[in-house]
């Protein structure tokens, strides 16, 4: 899983990572601390549970296929509704992680959209 990096960062930022199953193995075989929790479909407390709770300020979510994605549904429901930011993309993911990295570090720079083009 490319998310490693991303996720590795948020942890280190002082983050809980949360993770189903499969992904909370993966995570800790690659030496991330994550805390398994339950899908919807397996029982409470899942992971819709702990975002009514306020026990999650981000989400990351990647689905592949038409199971995942209706399986993910209601998980989006909740972020949505608890405005819990939600991350769909591994672009989105990088960019959330290092933008909060930048933030807590106090390296968060505001520029304008053309200083990119111009090189201002």
């Amino acid at each position: 899983m490319r998310c490693v990096p991303a996720v590795r960062c948020l942890a280190e930022l002082g983050f809980q990572v949360l993770a189903t199953g499969g992904t909370q193995r993966f995570l800790v075989a690659n030496d991330i601390p994550a805390a398994k929790i339950n899908k919807v479909l397996e029982g409470r407390p899942h992971i819709e549970d702990a975002i009514r709770n306020r026990q999650v300020q981000l989400v990351l979510n990647t689905t592949e296929g038409a199971k995942a994605l209706s399986d993910s549904r209601s998980l989006r429901r909740a972020a949505l509704i608890h405005k819990v930011p939600y991350y769909t993309t591994l672009a989105g993911m990088v960019a959330a992680a290092e933008a909060i990295a930048a933030l807590k570090n106090g390296n968060l720079e505001v520029r304008t959209l053309q200083s990119y083009f111009t090189g201002a």
